[in-house]
């Protein structure tokens, strides 16, 4: 490849973590002289930004990598990045030899010497081995949303859940200093960035190397930025999750009034066997926590898993039931599903999967219940959003509340329209289980 025509493509997988890597990566990649396009075809370097969290996922990558392997015989080269790359390792070699390079996520801040491997045609490889303290920092970030941008404060994972492939995919737990991530802040203040989402497996497990802040007081900090109007943080981990970072989102407006606070399942005995470190009643002292704020009300968001094996039918109506007590704004739910080198492995799934698709709807049918009547508290208020899209074909504009809810809504006639990015202040009169609707008002 000669400098100047060097082109990449890069197709991204997973999570916030992932669409934030590789936004870095571009970035790294532009700096090196490369040239971003649309479409594999136009591509000299191809790179796949891997997730490992769901079931197959690594089958996913080999069968896009054997699509594509005619492309190599153009003279195409390829990357897989990210947790099924460091997952797989240099099996990937083995069983798509036209690849060129291998990285986990931990590795990124050596992309620059494995581009020069790769175009002297060599093969290049950056596994972790969970000893690195080092983060990813670039100045060369490539941020595809003008008005909203990620900050990644600490990366790996150290608490082995025992469903969990994180540890073994993102390494060792590795915070920023404070000061990195303020100064990271600032600059995109002043770029015009309104919002900021701090990044990380467990954000509130945030350690300053330079001693200098706690978790609460980096978000303080931040939200005190001029020109940031909101601060979002995902995801918390329980057992970090402590009473000052309430505090701090009561007493700083920018924080936004939502936590999103992973429960995985409503049954203590469960929760040892999944090695999460609390307990039902624990969870539930930080739920108490959020809902004892004085200022405002904060939405509250969760994970769970149904069906780790063993879970009995009670224990199933043991989460059930945590769902009524919570009175959760959302949830993300999921089967279990066994992951390659988790401790989960050594016990038997003995669970069918009809059972665990049962439980699954059950579950969200519960959950269905709960929001409509949450959504429906929101009847007759007003409400800022961020806009961020248009629905044509119903006229109305897409914006996100504080709370993290979005609430599609109308403008007046003669009333000019907000732009992308902007804010406005809208009317809720209808609500769903899953939005909000409104008409803008001044």
């Amino acid at each position: 490849m000669s400098l100047g025509q060097k082109t990449f493509f890069i197709e991204t997988f997973g999570c916030q973590m992932n669409v934030h890597d590789s936004e870095k990566v571009i970035g790294t990649l532009i700096s090196q002289g490369y040239r971003q396009v649309d479409s594999v075809e136009q591509a000299e370097l191809i790179f796949y930004n891997t997730c490992s969290i769901r079931d197959k996922a690594e089958q996913k990558v080999f069968h896009r990598l054997a699509d594509f392997k005619k492309l190599r015989e153009q003279g195409k080269k390829f990357a897989v990045i990210g947790c099924v790359a460091q997952q797989e390792g240099e099996k990937i070699f083995q069983r798509a030899p036209h690849v060129s390079l291998v990285a986990g996520s931990a590795s990124y801040r050596n992309l620059p010497q494995m581009l020069v491997q790769i175009e002297a045609g060599q093969r290049a490889t950056g596994l972790d081995d969970r000893q690195s303290g080092e983060t990813f920092e670039t100045e060369f970030t490539a941020r595809s949303n003008p008005h909203r941008g990620y900050i990644t404060i600490i990366e790996g994972c150290d608490k082995f859940c025992a469903y969990c492939v994180v540890p073994y995919t993102r390494g060792k737990e590795r915070s920023r200093t404070s000061g990195s991530v303020l100064n990271e802040a600032r600059q995109m203040a002043e770029s015009g960035y309104t919002e900021i989402q701090l990044l990380g497996q467990n954000v509130n497990s945030y350690l300053d190397p330079s001693e200098k802040k706690s978790f609460a007081e980096l978000l303080a900090a931040i939200g005190e930025i001029p020109g940031i109007r909101r601060v979002r943080f995902t995801t918390s981990h329980p057992r970090d999750f402590t009473r000052d970072i309430v505090e701090a989102i009561d007493s700083v407006p920018a924080l936004c009034d939502h936590v999103h606070l992973p429960v995985q399942s409503g049954s203590s005995r469960v929760l040892a066997n999944m090695s999460r470190e609390y307990t039902r009643e624990q969870y539930l002292d930080r739920i108490a926590l959020i809902k004892a704020a004085k200022k405002r009300r904060i939405s509250i968001t969760t994970d769970v898993i149904v069906g780790f094996p063993g879970e009995t039918e009670a224990e199933f109506e043991e989460t059930l039931s945590l769902l009524d007590e919570v009175g959760y704004d959302g949830i993300f739910s999921f089967k279990y599903s066994a992951r390659p080198n988790t401790p989960a492995l050594k016990y038997a799934d003995g669970i069918p999967e009809e059972e665990k698709w049962r439980r699954l709807q059950a579950l969200n049918a519960k959950q269905r219940e709960i929001q409509i009547v949450r959504f429906g508290s929101h009847l007759g208020e007003k409400i800022e959003v961020m806009v961020e899209g248009s629905n044509v074909a119903r006229s109305q504009l897409i914006g996100r509340t504080s709370q993290n809810k979005t609430l599609n809504f109308t403008v007046p006639a003669g009333a000019a329209a907000p732009a992308l990015g902007g804010y406005a202040q809208v009317l809720v009169t209808r609500t769903l289980p899953n939005s909000l609707v409104g008409e803008m008002v001044s």
